[in-house]
């Protein structure tokens, strides 16, 4: 007798002073080497300085954040007889949430010269205000996507 797979997913634990499961991701891909508090203190001080400087809540300044970093479409490889095609797909809104992130903290970690704190803070703005290379690397992606529109036929 084969055992059925089962779909089990932890749910998520919102942070413990916004109650967002988004911040409460975010805080876990910044953490590093499992130091949490480091890194709940990291982010909550870039959230204070980006609320601070959009004169907005913390909570709604990053869903926009989140949402000016979310790319619509991205490539896939494709390999269709010998060759290899960039087919593009839409972005469901998790893989979205997951990219913009990851973007936003590789931005953040490749700025130089000041505390780690400054860094995502001056990154989170600058992605707030559609500037900076998080959007860049968002306009990259549909650049992609769009210059592949031919092979949009070789879907899954």
């Amino acid at each position: 007798m084969t055992r059925k797979k089962r779909n089990f997913h932890r749910p998520q634990v919102p942070d413990p002073i916004h109650g967002s499961v988004k911040i409460a991701k975010f805080i876990n891909k910044v953490m590093y080497g499992g130091k949490k508090t480091v890194a709940q203190r990291l982010v909550y001080g870039a959230l204070e300085l980006l609320a601070e400087s959009v004169s907005d809540t913390p909570v709604n300044a990053f869903e926009k954040v989140v949402k000016n970093a979310s790319p619509l479409m991205e490539v896939k490889s494709r390999r269709v007889g010998g060759s290899t095609y960039q087919v593009p797909i839409e972005v469901k809104a998790d893989r979205g949430f997951t990219l913009a992130v990851r973007w936003i903290i590789s931005s953040s970690r490749g700025r130089s010269g000041k505390p780690f704190v400054k860094r995502l803070a001056d990154e989170l703005i600058d992605t707030h205000n559609k500037v900076g290379t998080t959007i860049k690397k968002r306009e990259e992606t549909h650049k992609m996507a769009e210059a592949n529109k031919a092979f949009s036929h070789f879907r899954w």
